[in-house]
């Protein structure tokens, strides 16, 4: 296979302009659990590789079970999630999957019941991130698992 564009060498400027807003999000009053959560599915929906195994070797880093990683695909049936973080998964597919009616009332108010303006913002930050990462690196086709020593990924020790 021929190799792909490179971002970072192509657009460096703008491509630091994105991993400054990843490294802003770190610092949201999210619980990364959620956050890594949001990553997850996102990347899932968009079929992005080389995002959700970042993704799930940072939560798994960050402390987050197993069981709950696999339950990701599955969040609405599974009983591991709790209201507030299936209300989270809820905005994080309709906002990757915009459709005609973009976010019903009855998500924003059940977003409300949650969190706060200011977490619905980085919620809505942490979503719109993600998808603009998973539409580099779908494009950009880079092997899952490539960056993880760069990143400190390895010490998930998933392999």
């Amino acid at each position: 296979m021929s190799s792909r564009v490179n971002h970072f060498k192509t657009i460096p400027a703008l491509a630091k302009t994105l991993a400054d807003a990843s490294m802003a999000l770190g610092k949201i009053s999210l619980d990364k659990k959620l956050k890594h959560l949001v990553d997850i599915r996102a990347s899932q929906l968009n079929h992005c590789a080389f995002c959700l195994d970042m993704h799930v070797k940072e939560a798994k880093m960050h402390g987050e079970r197993e069981l709950r990683l696999y339950h990701v695909a599955i969040w609405r049936e599974s009983p591991l999630f709790s209201a507030k973080e299936k209300a989270a998964l809820a905005l994080t597919e309709a906002l990757t999957r915009i459709g005609n009616n973009g976010v019903s009332e009855a998500l924003y108010n059940e977003l409300r019941e949650h969190f706060s303006e200011v977490e619905v913002s980085e919620l809505t930050f942490t979503v719109a991130v993600i998808n603009a990462w998973n539409r580099l690196q779908i494009l950009s086709q880079m092997a899952p698992g490539s960056m993880d020593s760069a990143y400190g990924l390895d010490r998930a020790e998933l392999h």
